[in-house]
C-alpha cells in the first residue's frame, strides 16, 4: 500500500489540494441531496473536512486493494452522513464517480445509510447510532491479536455520544489499551431536534473521554492541517486510545445552511442548490 502521508506533495500544496477536494465534495453533497430528495445535508457538510483529512492525509490505503488486510480502517459511525463517505470514496478512486448518480435510487447500491460492503471501501454497515466505535474496538483488538500494525479510525456524531454502547466500548478500549484506535467526534452542537448540550449534558466532552481512560484533544474540525497532525500521531506513545473532539459547524461551506438545524431534514430545491454551488465555486 501507499501511505497518503508519504505520497503527499509539500505541506502547502497538500493543504490547497485538500481544500479544493473539500469544496468539490460539498458541491456533490448538495447535488446528491437535491436529486435523491434525502435529508441530513447539514450533518454531511459538517464532517467533510474530517473525512478529507483522513482519506487525503492520513489513511494507509490503496483503492486498488480495498481488502488488503494491512490497510487502515475508517468507520463512518454517523451513518446518516453517508453521502460524505460515498463522495470521498469515489473521488479517492475506490469506485466510479458516475455511480454517485444512483444514490438512493431503486436497484442502486448506495443507500441513505451505508450497507455492509455496498461499495469498495465501506468497512461496516452503520446508521443505528452507537455501533461504529464497538466495531472499531473489535477491529483494533483483532489487529493486535493478528500482529498487524493497521490503525482504526471511527467518526462519531456528538448526538451519538448519548448512546450507552459508545461508553461501554470506550471503557473496553481503555482497558485493553488499544492505542491504534482513534475516534473523531463531529461536535457540531446539534441533534435532530435541538442543541446537543440541551438534550444531554455532553460538555465538557473531552474531559469525559479522559475520564474513561483516553487521551483526548479538542481541535477545530475544519482545520485540516491540525486534524491530519493529530490523526497521524496514532499511536501517540501514551498507550491509550485517542479521542479528538472536533468542533464543527453544521452545514459548513454554505452560508445559508451554517448552524441552521432546519438542514438536518430539509432538502434543497433547485434554486438553493444553485446558490450553494455558486458559493462553493467550480467542482
Amino acid at each position: 500500500m501507499t501511505t497518503s502521508a508519504t505520497a503527499s506533495p509539500a505541506p502547502a500544496q497538500a493543504a490547497v489540494a485538500r481544500a479544493a477536494i473539500a469544496r468539490r465534495i460539498r458541491r456533490k453533497l448538495v447535488e446528491m441531496s437535491h436529486l435523491a430528495k434525502t435529508p441530513h445535508l447539514g450533518s454531511s457538510l459538517s464532517c467533510v473536512d474530517i473525512v478529507v483529512a483522513a482519506y487525503w492525509g492520513v489513511l494507509d490505503i490503496d483503492p486498488q486493494q480495498p481488502d488488503d488486510p494491512g490497510r487502515d480502517r475508517f468507520i463512518l459511525s454517523k451513518g446518516h452522513a453517508a453521502t460524505t463517505l460515498y463522495a470521498a470514496l469515489a473521488f479517492r478512486g475506490f469506485f466510479d464517480e458516475r455511480e454517485l448518480a444512483a444514490y438512493n435510487r431503486d436497484g442502486g447500491v448506495l443507500a441513505e445509510h451505508p450497507g455492509p460492503r455496498c461499495v469498495p471501501g465501506v468497512e461496516a454497515a452503520t446508521g443505528s447510532l452507537g455501533h461504529g466505535l464497538p466495531i472499531g474496538v473489535g477491529m483494533a483488538l483483532a489487529g493486535r491479536l493478528q500482529d498487524r500494525a493497521y490503525r482504526v479510525y471511527a467518526l462519531l456524531s456528538d448526538g451519538e455520544c448519548n448512546e450507552g454502547s459508545v461508553w461501554e466500548a470506550a471503557m473496553m478500549a481503555a482497558a485493553q489499551r488499544l492505542d491504534r484506535l482513534c475516534i473523531i467526534v463531529d461536535y457540531n452542537k446539534w441533534q435532530a431536534t435541538g442543541r446537543s448540550n440541551e438534550t444531554l449534558a455532553l460538555a465538557p466532552l473531552a474531559d469525559k473521554w479522559r475520564a474513561f481512560g483516553w487521551t483526548a484533544h479538542e481541535v477545530d474540525g475544519h482545520d485540516q492541517g491540525a486534524l491530519v497532525r493529530l490523526m497521524r500521531s496514532v499511536p501517540d506513545g501514551s498507550g491509550n486510545p485517542l479521542a479528538l473532539v472536533a468542533h464543527t459547524v453544521k452545514g459548513r461551506g454554505v452560508s445559508f445552511m451554517e448552524d441552521d438545524n432546519n438542514w438536518h431534514y430539509r432538502i434543497p430545491d433547485s434554486g438553493e442548490m444553485a446558490a450553494a454551488h455558486r458559493e462553493l465555486g467550480l467542482s
